[in-house]
């Protein structure tokens, strides 16, 4: 079975081309039980300073905080994915709504984007969350007896 195109979790890009994105390609080891549910992805980050290709490796739980942290936020408040494992990227909400984006790889680069996104892209991100799922279930029940 052929591993399905890229899917997009998160996409964020503003009238002014300013634009992050966070694109699943596919299961990091195929049939190798510790790794075939963690998700490998590409960081895509572009804005007048910065023109990005990063590596992600996304396991379920990074997809349920990043459900749960995107259904509180709000301006003031901000969510976060990765992190733990190297590159990480956070959005941080002001209160006319735009986003900060920082995206901090340790080894590689380290950079904040302003992103204006149309205003139903809270929704939108939960929509690309759930097409992430069905495209790549959990299929790993237990990884040792």
């Amino acid at each position: 079975m052929t591993e399905p195109d890229g899917v997009d979790l998160i996409h964020l890009e503003d009238a002014d081309g300013d634009s992050c994105i966070v694109r699943v390609t596919g299961r990091f080891q195929p049939e190798v039980l510790t790794g075939h549910d963690v998700l490998r992805a590409a960081v895509l980050a572009h804005a007048s300073f910065v023109d990005a290709r990063l590596e992600l490796y996304l396991f379920q739980h990074d997809l349920d905080a990043w459900k749960q942290e995107l259904s509180g936020l709000a301006p003031g408040t901000g969510a976060s994915i990765g992190g733990d494992r190297g590159l990480s990227l956070s959005i941080h909400m002001q209160e006319d709504r735009s986003l900060g984006v920082t995206i901090h790889d340790p080894d590689r680069l380290s950079a904040m984007l302003w992103i204006r996104p149309p205003g139903n892209w809270i929704d939108e991100h939960h929509d690309r969350l759930e097409q992430v799922r069905q495209t790549w279930p959990s299929e790993v029940l237990e990884t040792a007896p």
